[in-house]
């Protein structure tokens, strides 16, 4: 029937039993598929992490431009790292680098969700922020 028609006989579902097989064109199935792959990918969204520093002792100003950015990043939906650097003897003062991370967080706790609470890893404290899903 297949070659009477010109077309294929495809298998469709090899393991089903009986196995079911259709006559069609294979070349503009494969062509169709493929082309639904292709706007799958590309309608998804790919998380970035971007990572802004902090340092122990940040002035005020310095310390808002580095807010906005977090904001910024969050609003394009990416995840953030926050990490506070300590350099040299300010690694004893790791309480004021936790004050950093804390007041961050409560200023954007509208906007994304706490994935990874601050702590400290060697040299830099370290907190993930990620955009709430709006559902």
């Amino acid at each position: 029937m297949a070659i009477d028609a010109s077309m294929d006989l495809v298998n469709v579902a090899p393991t089903a039993k009986p196995p079911v097989c259709r006559i069609m064109d294979y070349g503009k199935f494969r062509y169709e598929s493929q082309k639904k792959e292709k706007e799958a990918r590309k309608n998804q969204k790919i998380v970035d992490l971007k990572e802004v520093w902090f340092r122990a002792n940040i002035e005020e100003n310095d310390y808002q431009v580095k807010f906005r950015n977090v904001v910024k990043f969050l609003g394009e939906g990416d995840k953030v790292k926050a990490s506070v650097r300590f350099r040299g003897r300010e690694i004893t003062h790791a309480a004021i680098g936790q004050r950093i991370l804390d007041r961050l967080q409560k200023e954007v706790a509208d906007i994304c969700v706490v994935e990874r609470v601050p702590k400290l890893e060697g040299r830099s404290m370290i907190m993930i922020l990620a955009p709430k899903t709006n559902n």
